[in-house]
């Protein structure tokens, strides 16, 4: 197809005359992997059309929160019923409480929770109300794990444990990262050695327990289980950001994976999105009451939002809940998940390509590398080049997965056995044009 007659390359050239990049977030511009962008038309199902109408298996599922495929009726019925009883009020209605009962009493960390409109919202919010219910102004994020594009968190490491991160966006002064210290993933020296140094001046340690912004990393238990030994130990407040994870590997979230390897186990606070809102602009973040009670307007720490909780994303929130809460969802969902990963893997050992891969429910990630990565400099080593590849030849036969080989991938519980099936067989043929090289 050349370009006059491809709709995704007229479409990519009007964008990039009045929006920057041609996208309104970078990673949809193919900049990692080359080539022209699909603008999409519809979806249905475990399916997506783009402009031309080419039909793709989506293994992006909106970055995570189409976890019942698109356009489940049920929640297709919820959303149109919300939108004849209007789009936004700016005053409380009673399926907000609904919501925050149904999230909180999925996710036992939590006595209180606070509706927003965007995971970004939901972390920036959160480190706020650390710092006002610890009186600290310090935190600590890990490298690669990525909770929003907020100022402080925009930040790469700096040269010692003494120095702290330097930002890696323009536009974000030094003295507002001065405050944040980025550690290496899964490294638990490193982590003891920061809170020996600074432990009783930071409010948070904020991380991913399952990364989904360099592919799929797990905290191993040994680091996990150090992250709350020494937040508890010098005060500061533990944070899992499960924006990704939440109702995503499992319906107690990423935490409910840690607990059964950890007695006793749970965050202080908690960053929530996606799944939350079924596809909807819709975050969250919560903790224990004596927390929580810091927020405006109870307490001192300022936070608002003219579409927080808005009636119709929190319909199709609910809707997605009620069916995720169904007996034997996530076995079926992680079952379909395990089946592609394991697939794939046999497919590329067939062929003779350095291939691993991992999941927890319907969240997933593979490497073109021998063993599977626990940090961002691990993930970093696959082959760049080759992924791209794999990228376009499964694109080119129908699969979408995402544009970048630090990125999970997803699948919902609209995906069938056949669609697996037919991505394996899509994935051994590109495999096979990989191995001849």
């Amino acid at each position: 197809m050349n370009n006059s007659s491809d709709r995704n390359a007229t479409l990519f050239a009007r964008a990039a005359q009045v929006i920057p990049g041609g996208v309104n977030s970078p990673v949809r511009a193919f900049r990692a992997v080359g080539g022209t962008p699909r603008f999409i038309s519809r979806a249905q199902g475990a399916y997506m059309w783009d402009a031309n109408g080419q039909r793709y298996t989506d293994y992006i599922g909106s970055w995570g929160p189409m976890i019942l495929g698109h356009g489940h009726p049920a929640v297709v019925e919820a959303v149109q019923k919300a939108l004849l009883e209007g789009f936004s009020f700016g005053a409380p209605t009673e399926r907000e409480v609904e919501l925050a009962e149904a999230i909180l009493k999925l996710m036992p960390s939590m006595d209180m929770v606070r509706l927003v409109s965007s995971g970004t919202e939901a972390g920036m919010s959160t480190i706020r109300l650390a710092r006002g219910a610890t009186g600290r102004s310090k935190l600590i994020k890990f490298e690669g794990c990525y909770h929003g594009h907020a100022d402080a968190l925009l930040v790469k490491a700096g040269s010692g444990l003494a120095t702290f991160g330097n930002p890696t966006s323009a536009g974000v002064p030094p003295e507002v990262v001065q405050h944040t210290l980025v550690l290496e993933y899964n490294n638990i020296a490193q982590l003891e050695a920061a809170f020996a140094e600074q432990g009783h001046e930071i409010a948070c340690l904020m991380m991913e327990p399952i990364c989904g912004n360099m592919n799929f990393v797990r905290a191993s238990v040994p680091f996990m289980k150090r992250c709350r030994e020494l937040c508890t130990q010098y005060g500061a407040l533990l944070v899992l950001d499960e924006v990704m994870t939440g109702f995503r590997v499992a319906l107690g979230g990423a935490q409910s994976v840690y607990a059964r390897e950890i007695p006793g186990f749970e965050p202080d606070m908690t960053v929530m999105g996606k799944v939350i809102g079924g596809g909807m602009p819709l975050a969250a973040f919560g903790a224990k009451r004596a927390v929580m009670e810091h927020l405006a307007p109870l307490g001192t720490v300022y936070q608002a939002g003219t579409l927080s909780g808005n009636p119709v994303a929190t319909a199709c929130g609910l809707a997605t809940l009620a069916e995720i809460t169904k007996p034997g969802f996530y076995e079926e969902l992680g079952r379909k998940t395990r089946a592609l990963i394991s697939g794939l893997s046999q497919a590329a050992k067939a062929e003779g390509v350095a291939f691993c891969g991992d999941s927890e429910g319907g969240m997933m990630g593979f490497y073109l590398l021998d063993a599977l990565p626990g940090t961002y400099s691990q993930v970093m080593k696959t082959d760049g080049a080759k992924f791209n590849q794999l990228f376009h030849g499964l694109l080119d036969r129908g699969v979408y997965i995402a544009p970048a080989l630090y990125e999970a991938g997803f699948v919902s519980a609209a995906h069938t056995d056949a669609d697996i099936a037919e991505t394996v067989a899509a994935a051994a043929e590109v495999f096979k044009a990989l191995s001849k090289q």
